[in-house]
Parts: structure tokens; sequence; C-alpha cells
């Protein structure tokens, strides 16, 4: 008897450890019965380090889990995922995967397309997918903070090369020329500014100019209003002839006119050509003569020749004082 109550304690415990066994396993596989679950399939390229198990989220909150995943054709892989019963997906859904934490865990997450986050590769990878079979939804992976520490990384790099070349390229000379530039442009800009505030002066003196023609404009409007008037009251008295003819007479006079002053232009742009070249030729003269070249160059700049002359002149005075106080000494006359 005390056997046989051994071999019953053994399989009862036996039994109770296979079914503590098989409770642990399905509640780590969070399995439920009695409950049908929302499945839903997604298609990426590439799912990155996500695994059988990990949480699917829908608008932050946890809704369901990765129940498979399997290579398909073309080199796609595809994702399926069992949600909660009574779950409804977003209009125009799309699978985002994304790192969960730091500590290398995954997450899908079930969003509408609009709310996707603005970088190209995701939406590249999205319009690749877009033409996925009926009931399969587009997906992205999101990089993960690995890649974003990597090209962080990058980033820093080439800022550092830039800054470093920077450092080189604005040494104390590169910044004193700078320095130079940037008052060069301050004066430039005092210039400008005050050109404007002249040329400003300027168009407030045309326009009252402009206004002032305008007032002329609309004087010669009213009296040639009135001239009009006044030819009507002239043509029943047979005078338009007679103005006709005069304004004929004087169109001619006016021709001729024109004609001669268009031979006295070109005259005067001779005697201009001639008047250039005698101008430049005396400019040319008068810079041998201001340089000493020549005789006359040499009679302006040289002192020797001015004190000579100075006594010379001041001989021939003396001389004309002596001839008109002595003429006899000089002027000896005998006619016979």
């Amino acid at each position: 008897m005390k056997s046989r109550s051994n071999d019953w304690i053994v399989g009862v415990s036996v039994l109770a450890v296979m079914a503590l066994i098989v409770s642990a396993t399905l509640f780590l596989q969070q399995a439920e019965f009695g409950r049908k679950r929302v499945e839903v399939t997604a298609r990426f390229r590439d799912v990155g380090n996500m695994a059988i198990g990990n949480a699917a989220v829908i608008r932050g909150v946890k809704a369901g889990r990765v129940e498979s995943i399997a290579l398909a054709d073309s080199g796609w892989v595809t994702a399926r995922f069992s949600l909660e019963p009574g779950i409804r997906l977003p209009p125009d859904p799309v699978v985002l995967i994304q790192a969960a934490t730091l500590f290398g865990e995954w997450q899908a997450v079930v969003t509408r397309r609009e709310g996707a986050p603005a970088i190209r590769d995701v939406y590249d990878q999205l319009d690749d997918t877009v033409n996925a079979p009926r009931g399969t939804l587009p997906g992205a992976v999101l990089p993960d903070i690995a890649q974003l520490t990597s090209v962080a990384g990058g980033i820093a790099g080439n800022v550092a090369s830039v800054a470093e070349r920077v450092r080189v390229a604005f040494d104390d000379s590169a910044a004193r020329e700078l320095r130079v530039t940037i008052k060069n442009f301050s004066s430039m800009s005092t210039q400008l500014a005050r050109t404007v505030r002249t040329q400003s002066q300027n168009l407030d003196i045309i326009a009252a100019q402009v206004r002032a023609g305008a007032g002329d404009l609309s004087s010669g409007a009213a009296a040639l209003q009135r001239s009009v008037g006044r030819l009507d009251s002239a043509t029943s008295q047979g005078e338009i002839s007679l103005i006709m003819r005069e304004t004929q007479q004087a169109a001619t006079n006016l021709r001729e006119t024109s004609e001669r002053l268009n031979a006295l232009t070109r005259s005067l742009e001779g005697s201009e050509a001639s008047l250039r070249s005698f101008l430049s030729r005396a400019d040319s003269i008068m810079a041998r003569v201001s340089r000493g070249e020549g005789s006359l160059g040499l009679l302006l700049t040289s002192p020797s020749l001015y004190r000579n002359s100075d006594s010379l002149i001041t001989d021939m005075r003396s001389l004309l004082a002596d001839l008109q106080k002595n003429p006899k000494r000089y002027i000896n006359l005998s006619i016979f």
C-alpha cells in the first residue's frame, strides 16, 4: 500500500510540473483562448532587428505583437501581426519598424501615412511598397540609434574638417583683410546713401519740372483748342488757304534752315576735330616746355638764361640812356 501511495504522489507531481511548464510556456507566448485576434500582414524591404514577439503599437498603446517574419519573392520580407480584438486600423495605414529602447528592443508602429517622419529614405520605402498585394500594408524601417550615431559621427567629422579649413583660411592676415573689406563696404554704403539722397533731391526737382511741364502742356492744349476754334471761324472767310500756303512756305524755309544747320554741324564737327588736334599738339608742346625740352623750354626753365636776359635788358637800357644823352658819340653824320 505504501508503494502504491508513493507512485500516486510521483504521478501527481509529474502532472503538476508538466501543467506548470505548459502554463508558463503559454504565458510567455502570450497565448489566448476564446478570443479571436485581428491579423495584419505588412511587406518590407528590410525589417532591421525586429523579432517574433515584438510589440505592435497603435497611437502609442501596445495593441498586439509580431507573430511571424518570413522572406518572400523578389527580395521582399513579410511580417504578420496579431492585434487585440476590436482594434481598428487608422485610415491609409502603414507599418513603421523602429527601436523601442536603447537596449535593442524593437516595435512595429501602425500609423497613418501622413504621420510618417519626413525622412526621404522612409518615404522611398513606403512608395516602393505602395503596390503591395491587397490586404498587405506598406512598411518601412526607421533608422535606429546606432545608425543615427554613425551618421552624427560622420557629420561631426565633416564639421571638424570644415572648421579646420576655416581656421587655416581665416588667419590673422585674412582677418585684417576682412576688417579692411568691411570698412570699405561701410564707406561704400555711406557714399551710396549720400548718392541716393542727392539723386532723391534731383528726382524731386525733376518731378517739380515735370509738374510744371504738365501745366504748360495743359495750357498749350487749351491754347490749341482756342486756336482750333478760331480756325473753324476763319474757314468761312477763305483765310485757311492763305494759312496753308504760308505754313507750306514756312515748312520749306524750315527744311532749308535744317539743311544749313546740318551742313554747319558737319563743318563744326570738322572744326572740332581740328581744334582737338590743335589742343592735343598744344598740350604736347606745353608738356615739353614744362619738362624743359626745346628752345622755349630751355628759355623758360634756365635760370642762367633768365639772369643773362635781365642783365642784357639792363645794359640796353643804359645804352639807350647814354645814346639819348650823347648822341654824337654814337652817330656822326656828315653830309659834305
